[in-house]
């Protein structure tokens, strides 16, 4: 499959945590898929948005709340589930066919993890951008910098909430953007 060169598909995700380690019988789940598209040529940032996923494998706990905003009520009015989530991003992004972006590997392994504990088809492509490691290396820093500390680095107001998917993709846009253009 020949990949679409004309943007990039930017991702995080949030799911559910703990303050320490997961209750028995749970595992991480993905609750919110933040994603917009970067125009390659332009840089303009289009289709920005939040899918909300309903956990199958465990619950949001008040750790995970407060530290994302995502409430359980908040999925149980909105979440779909993560098949219907992956199909998503496979017809309206084109997700397998275009180039994908995360700040870090987190992102790409939770994806990975989830599909292969639930059977759902791993909804991207084979190209995948760390934009983490590509801040660190572009800038020669010898260490990994959070999107926070990249963004100020980078002199970029930090858009919407630390640690909501679908402002943290947004951000993490305006990263890949600036390194891709300086």
């Amino acid at each position: 499959m020949p990949n679409l060169l004309d943007k990039i598909i930017i991702i995080d995700v949030e799911a559910t945590c703990w303050e320490g380690a997961p209750p028995a019988g749970m595992e991480s789940d993905i609750i919110e898929i933040g994603i917009c598209l970067l125009d390659i040529q332009t840089g303009e940032i289009t289709d920005n948005r939040g899918i909300l996923v309903n956990p199958e494998r465990s619950i949001i706990s008040p750790f995970c709340t407060e530290l994302t905003t995502i409430t359980p009520e908040m999925v149980a009015q909105d979440g779909i589930s993560f098949k219907e989530a992956c199909s998503i991003l496979r017809k309206e992004y084109v997700s397998q066919k275009r180039v994908w972006a995360s700040f870090g590997a987190y992102d790409l392994k939770q994806f990975q993890r989830q599909c292969a504990a639930t059977g759902v088809g791993f909804p991207f492509g084979p190209s995948h951008i760390n934009v983490k490691t590509l801040f660190a290396l572009k800038n020669k820093l010898g260490h990994e910098e959070g999107m926070a500390g990249a963004l100020k680095m980078l002199d970029i107001p930090l858009k919407g909430t630390h640690h909501r998917g679908v402002d943290d993709a947004y951000n993490i846009a305006k990263i890949l953007h600036r390194i891709l253009n300086n």
